[in-house]
């Protein structure tokens, strides 16, 4: 069974910046697709970035510039660095494992951006 668990959600000034992190197991994390998704209220999940085995990556337009997706194979962690955060980028942050063979998803955590 794979586990996914976020961290590094919280409160946070427009402008300001957050690291968040995703702790995988129970999968050979190297050979997932890691993704985060966002989901604000009233609005649907949507992608946010990804990366793939090989360490490459793609983002939203939304994001581009200013949030950076990066993974620790050995640690079997995924990290969304975050910058220049805007009160449009509140929603909570979902990890994502996905292979041919399943999608797993975290349990969340809230990124809130207010002055």
């Amino acid at each position: 069974q794979v586990q996914l668990v976020e961290s590094g959600g919280g409160l946070v000034q427009p402008g300001g910046s957050l690291r968040l992190s995703c702790a995988a197991s129970g999968t050979i994390f190297s050979r997932n697709v890691m993704g985060w998704y966002r989901q604000a209220p009233g609005k649907q999940r949507e992608v946010v970035a990804g990366i793939d085995s090989d360490g490459g990556t793609n983002y939203a337009g939304s994001v581009k510039g200013r949030f950076t997706i990066s993974r620790d194979n050995a640690k079997n962690t995924v990290y969304l660095q975050m910058n220049s955060l805007k009160p449009e980028d509140t929603a909570v942050y979902y990890c994502n494992a996905w292979t041919s063979d399943y999608s797993y998803w975290g349990q969340g955590t809230q990124v809130t951006v207010s002055s």
